[in-house]
Parts: structure tokens; sequence; C-alpha cells
């Protein structure tokens, strides 16, 4: 019965796919296909993760603009990663409007959907069903951590694009490789160079380069031209990492000292930072149990691996059928039964996932570093139930299955935060100094990020982040001091401030209501009157002067206490910085807006009296 049930479901499908099946379909699905993740991306809103408004936008600006040694850590420890991936979204986005920016990344980051295509048609071979490999691709681009990034800076998806571009090529000059021959040797030098290109814009991709240096080992080849191949994959990573993060590292070698700076400081021993690793070791398993179960550790508690929520059903189902893979694989060769084959191409690339796996574990295990492989998981159950099934036939039914329903289980997006588009990308209300050359602005809380804040002020303004976790050295406080001692004042600091949540709703609903031109008028108006009276818009209507009308606040939703939670912040912060010899002038303090597109974030500025100097 299940036979003859799966038998109809497959005719249905085929029935239903048919048009995937044209020679041309895999063509215009690589064309249309990024262009709806562009589409998607616009209707997902404008970026505003923490990471962004933290340091991808603020690095930039530093590097543009010189300010690199002139700001301390305003960015906390991130103020000093390397900026080349972030110099796309800067750069877009001081060329165009906000939403085409936004349809750029997201079709950029579509992209991956055409090279999981290619691999996906180098592994299931010439002969197969053409639908295959349009299939696994389309259920690749599904991911959970690839949906929760798209059209964001957090890089991973970007980076991702380097990272699969050398897979396909290993794979895609398969026989030139073993034949050793001149088109093998550069294909695995271009390999290489494509990986460390991913790994120097984003160095949390190491463990992808490492995966398939050691996967070279494990070629059809005598020993010697195996390391000799895994030698020649590394000389291309290290050009790779050299192009895009050797000129950073040269930089921060003879600024400060260390080239990773201020990471990994026990080893390079910089003056400039407390010598300590900066490593967030706080996702890793704490136990060799917890290793070997972390798949389904990680996808029962989400936290363990991530901030956001994220559905991770699909690893530790993997990581079953790897297990069955290889207990299959063992029996049966002990039986003498013919292997089913995944063939060699098949072996690299599962050797590969699985090596780059353990070594993400071991280094990071953060969730978002693992979605250069989260995009590979359809191929790898694809390729495991290939070796697992007695039929071709069977194993392609069981791994639609499976991967139909790891789909339906994920259909929740993961949000990193993101905001209705507007005129600008990002923007505040500034006041005036009266002698910003003079004046310093400390950042003194860890909590809200506001890297992205400084990008705005006054060049002259020099700002300063204290406490906010940049690991800070006695050498460092004293250049902290000499910094404010140059300085005559006045000085700030700046802080979070919370605000009126119910005000971006009222602004989206005016939005909304402009783009439809009902305010311009009084038949307008007067259709939005209708409206509020039967819908609860949670608005007023307010007439104006010239016969249009605009929307305002409920009185119950705008006579909120603002004032205490905000004095509250001030007196923490102050209690804060009175250890640095830092007195805040509470009375002093002003409430101003500032927003990423139509997303609003209030800020304090309050004067600032520092007792440092430079002794």
């Amino acid at each position: 019965m299940l036979n003859r049930a799966l038998a109809a479901l497959d005719v249905w499908f085929v029935r239903r796919t048919g048009w995937l099946a044209h020679p041309r379909a895999g063509m215009v699905a690589a064309v249309l296909i990024p262009v709806l993740f562009g589409l998607m991306s616009m209707v997902i809103g404008q970026d505003a993760n923490w990471d962004l408004r933290n340091y991808h936008l603020y690095n930039v600006h530093a590097l543009l603009n010189d300010r690199l040694g002139f700001d301390l850590a305003p960015a906390r420890f991130q103020t000093y990663f390397n900026p080349t991936l972030d110099l796309l979204y800067y750069g877009l986005n001081r060329l165009s409007p906000p939403l085409v920016v936004g349809f750029v990344m997201g079709a950029l980051h579509g992209l991956n959907f055409v090279l999981v295509l290619g691999i996906a048609r180098q592994l299931t071979g010439a002969g197969a069903d053409l639908r295959l490999p349009l299939l696994l691709a389309a259920a690749a681009v599904l991911g959970p951590g690839f949906r929760g990034e798209l059209g964001n800076t957090m890089g991973d998806n970007t980076t991702a694009l380097f990272l699969l571009g050398g897979l396909y090529l290993a794979l895609s000059r398969w026989q030139a490789m073993l034949d050793q021959n001149v088109k093998g040797t550069m294909a695995v030098l271009g390999a290489g160079l494509l990986m460390g290109l991913g790994t120097g814009l984003k160095l949390t991709n190491l463990p992808y380069a490492v995966a398939m240096c050691l996967a070279f080992l494990c070629v059809p080849l005598p020993y010697r031209r195996r390391f000799a191949m895994a030698f020649l994959f590394g000389i291309g990573v290290s050009a790779g990492v050299a192009l895009t993060s050797g000129w950073w590292f040269l930089k921060m070698w003879q600024m400060f000292g260390n080239p990773l700076f201020p990471q990994f400081n026990n080893i390079f021993h910089s003056p400039w930072a407390a010598e300590t690793g900066v490593i967030d070791t706080s996702f890793l398993p704490k136990t060799l149990l917890e290793y070997l179960r972390w798949p389904f550790i990680f996808a029962s508690d989400f936290h363990r691996v991530t901030e956001v929520a994220h559905s991770l059903v699909m690893w530790p189902v993997t990581y079953t059928l790897l297990a069955m893979f290889g207990v299959l694989a063992l029996l049966r060769r002990v039986r003498g039964v013919t292997l089913p084959s995944v063939g060699p191409r098949g072996r690299f690339f599962l050797v590969f996932c699985g090596l780059a796996y353990l070594v993400w574990m071991r280094m990071f295990s953060i969730y978002r570093y693992l979605i250069p492989l989260e995009l590979l998981v359809p191929l790898i159950i694809w390729l495991l139930w290939r070796g697992i099934a007695t039929s071709a036939q069977a194993a392609h039914r069981l791994a639609g299955m499976t991967l139909v329903v790891l789909l339906l289980c994920a259909t929740a997006t993961p949000q990193w935060g993101n905001a209705q588009w507007g005129a600008q990308a990002y923007s505040a209300e500034v006041p005036a100094f009266e002698a910003p050359a003079q004046s310093v602005i400390f950042f003194a809380q860890p909590e809200p990020p506001m890297g992205w804040m400084a990008t705005m002020f006054p060049p002259q303004v020099k700002f300063i982040g204290v406490d906010t976790g940049f690991p800070e050295s006695p050498a460092w406080r004293q250049r902290m001091r000499q910094a404010v001692a140059e300085r005559s004042g006045p000085h700030y600091v700046m802080l979070g401030a919370v605000k009126n949540e119910k005000l971006d709703t009222l602004r989206n609903k005016l939005a909304a209501a402009q783009w439809l031109g009902l305010t311009d008028d009084a038949a307008g108006c007067a259709k939005l009157d209708w409206l509020g009276r039967v819908v609860r818009l949670q608005v007023e209507l307010r007439r104006l002067p010239s016969g249009g009308c605009t929307f305002e606040l409920p009185p119950r939703y705008r006579d909120i206490d603002l004032a205490t939670p905000n004095r509250a912040i001030v007196d923490a912060a102050a209690q804060h910085l009175q250890r640095f010899g830092i007195a805040v002038d509470v009375a002093s303090c002003n409430v101003y807006p500032a927003a990423l597109a139509r997303k609003t974030y209030m800020y304090q500025l309050c004067r600032a009296i520092p007792a440092m100097t430079a002794n």
C-alpha cells in the first residue's frame, strides 16, 4: 500500500513539475530566482540588525574618513574588524535609494541558488532527471538561516558565494584535477583563491577552507599527489586572504602591533589591548557528550547556537541519516553486498561537508556561520539517501519527502531586525556643538549599539567607548586620558533613550495614507474618517487648514511617561562612569530622534565632566 501510494504521488509530482525538465528551465531559474529574492528583500524591509548599528556602518565611515586612530573603540572591539565586506552596502547607500539597495542585496544573495544548482548538477550527473538539481537548489535557498539574513549586512549570505564558488570549481573540474593537468592545477588554485577571498572577507569562514584542504587528502590519488593538491589549494587560500584582508592586517599591525587587533592579543601582545583572545566561546558544547549529541541539542534549544529563534530540525535529521549511511555501508561491506555508490565527487563533497561541520562546532558553534553549509543540506540529504536506499528511484522519493517535511517544519523566518523603507537609509537629529573640535562624546553603554550614530555627527567630534566591550589595557586607558586631556570641551555622553512605541506605527500608517493620496483633500480625509470608524486604526484624524489631514496618537498613547525611564538610564550610566572619573550633568540631558529608514531610535546627549588627565 505504501509503495502504491508513493508511486501515485510520484506520478502526480512528475505531471505537476514536468515543465522543470525543459532544457532551458535551469537558465530561466538562474535569472528569475535572484530577481525574486531581490523583490523578497524589498518586501522584508531595510536591514536594521544589531551588528549594522554597532559596526558595519561605522567601520567603513571610519576607514573613509581617517578615523581609525582618531576615535577610540566606539563600536566596541568590532571597531577594528576588516571593513572590506561592508564597502558594498555603504557605497550603494551613497549612490542609490534604499529600496534599490535592498533589491541589489537580495538579488546578490539569490545568486547562491545559481551556485548550488551548479553543484547539484555535478553531483547528480549528466544523465539525471533535469528537475532534480533544480528542486535541490530551490530547497537549499529556503533554509531558515539563509532566509533570515536575506538582504542584510551580516555577511554570511554574501561570502557564501565565494565558498560555494570554490566548491563548484573543484567539482566541475574533477577529472582534470585527477589527471593533474594544467586545467586541474588551475582549478585547485582557483578553488583555494575563492575560499580565501571569502575567508578574508569574513574570518569565520575559516572552517570551510580548512575542510576543503583536508578533503583533498581523501581524493582517489596516490598520497604524494593528495598532499601536493592540498598544498596547492592552501596557496590559493593564502592568496585570497591576502587580497581581501592582507591590507587590513598590515594596517592593524602598523597601528597597534597586532594584525587581528584586538583579538588573539594573548599571542601578539599589543600594549593597546588586554592579553585575551576576545573569542566568544559561550556557544560551544560543554562536554564530550554534548559534542556527540550537538545537532539534537541545538535543534531542541536554538539559544545554544544563536540569539534569535530558528527551526533547526534539519540538523538532527541529517546527522541521523549520516549515521545510517555509515552503519549500512559497514554492514554491506562485511556481507559482501554491492554498495549503492555516491561516486567520487559525492564522497569528496560529503567529506568536505562533514569536516566543515566539525571544525565549525569546535571553533564557533554560532549558527549563522553555518549558513554556507545549510545551503548544502538538501544535497547532503539526497546523497545520503542515495547511499542508503536500494534504488535511485527510492532515494529520490525518500529525499523528496524528507526535504518537504523539513521545509514545512522551518516556515518561520528568523528576525534579526528590519525597518520599513524610508527616503533615507539612516538619519538623526544632531544638535549644534559649541566647539566640536574640542569635544569628546563618550559611549558608556554596551546596549543599545551606537556606532552608527557616530557617522552623522560633525567630523571634528571625537568618540570614545568607555568599558563597553573593548578589552582595555592600562596603555589603552592612558591613551583615552590623553585624548580627553587634549580637548578643552564641552564633553558629552551619549546614551540610549526609551521611545513611545506607538510613534513608529503612527508614522507607518500615515505614510501609507499619504502614498494612497488620502491625506491631500477633504474627500480623501472623509474616506479615512469612515475607515477609522469601521476599522480600529488606533489613531486620531486631525484636519489641517489646507483642507487635508494628518494622524495623531490618541491621548492614552500620547501622554506616556518617558522621562522616568530615561532618567533611570542616565543615573545608571552616571554611576558606571563615576568609576572612570567621568561625571554626568544629569540636568543637561536632552533627547533626540534618530532612525534607520522609518524605525526610530531615540538617544540622549548629556554634558560630561571628565576628571581624566594625561597623567
